[in-house]
């Protein structure tokens, strides 16, 4: 397996990089519910409908003041290397022996201090708001092996007013390990929240982003006036 390799120089530029490129992509990054502080270990556990989703958790563990940790296929994270360095980790699907390494090594990383194992128990990407959700029961398996809150997130990308997208994410209450329906049940249910957002009303601002052409025009004739 491919292994977080967090930090050193090229991790630093890595991780300001990331940063720029979100906010230059959308206009903010929207979230409803409490994310709760370290320093407790945890798994947050995901939908996953938009190349962006890893990304979009990088400046999510950023804004609650988490290590976050996010769990790649190994195809994928061989192919774009680079990402270990914020701190991706590999599995091989269908793979016995790599599954059982890589689930050791997130239960080592549950072991730390404000860590957040990221996971998208989907396994692909899949369209937003589709329920029921169907989740692989390897997120029943990380939970007990790492024996830490569980916290279901969901992310929406949405345009509403302005020229740019916003991301709204919904978090809903932790909870502890348990069967795989009940992880189903709480994933789908903070899609459910976040798929009813009109606006970003009611969310709170975690990142802002890139503004667009009407609300810099916008800010040039207030100082005019």
């Amino acid at each position: 397996m491919i292994r977080a390799q967090k930090g050193g120089p090229f991790g630093w530029l890595l991780d300001r990089y990331v940063g720029w490129k979100f906010r230059s992509m959308f206009r903010g990054l929207w979230v409803r519910g409490t994310l709760p502080p370290g320093p407790e270990a945890r798994l947050v556990y995901m939908n996953h409908s938009n190349w962006w989703d890893g990304f979009v958790l990088h400046q999510l563990g950023q804004a609650a003041g988490w290590d976050a940790y996010c769990l790649m296929e190994e195809k994928n994270l061989r192919r774009y290397r680079f990402l270990a360095r914020i701190g991706a980790f590999s599995i091989r699907p269908g793979d016995a022996a790599s599954s059982l390494e890589s689930l050791r090594y997130a239960r080592e990383l549950m072991r730390r201090p404000r860590a957040a194992v990221g996971v998208f128990p989907e396994g692909e990407h899949r369209p937003f708001g589709v329920l029921p959700l169907r989740l692989e029961r390897g997120v029943e398996l990380l939970a007990r092996a790492g024996r830490v809150e569980c916290l279901p997130v969901a992310f929406r990308y949405a345009f509403f007013e302005h020229e740019r997208p916003e991301v709204l994410v919904e978090v809903g209450p932790p909870h502890g390990p348990g069967p795989l329906s009940l992880f189903q049940e709480s994933l789908g249910a903070v899609v459910q929240r976040v798929a009813s957002a009109a606006s970003p009303e009611g969310f709170t601002l975690k990142v802002a982003g890139g503004s667009g052409v009407a609300e810099r025009w916008d800010a040039l004739r207030r100082m005019r006036a």
